[in-house]
């Protein structure tokens, strides 16, 4: 199975990194963890889902989603990205400044 930075690496074509949040309900009151789905970008119950395209705009990967105080770094650390990346062929990632050090992570393949 060909992973999708075997696909970049192989055309040369560069990636769209970013996650978006997804407004949803505040969980019920007395529910553990409830406030874990602030947003502090939006200020707004949400969760976050994290994805990758390519320039044309077909999805590549999709990690889970997460409660919209997880920082976008750690999503991409914890969806196993980062993993991908660092085993992979150098691929050429466009990301916002919330991915700042993922570079330094994968051994400069990203």
């Amino acid at each position: 199975m060909t992973t999708f930075t075997g696909h970049l690496g192989e055309s040369g074509k560069t990636a769209i990194l970013d996650a978006t949040e997804i407004r949803v309900r505040r969980p019920a009151q007395g529910t553990a963890g409830r406030d874990r789905f602030i947003s502090g970008k939006s200020k707004q119950n949400a969760v976050k889902a994290m994805v990758l395209t390519n320039a044309e705009g077909r999805l590549l990967f999709c990690g889970e989603a997460r409660p919209g105080s997880c920082p976008d770094i750690t999503q991409a650390r914890t969806s196993g990205l980062v993993g991908l990346l660092d085993t992979g062929p150098w691929v050429e990632i466009l990301a916002d400044a919330a991915y700042q050090g993922l570079g330094g992570q994968t051994g400069g393949r990203s």
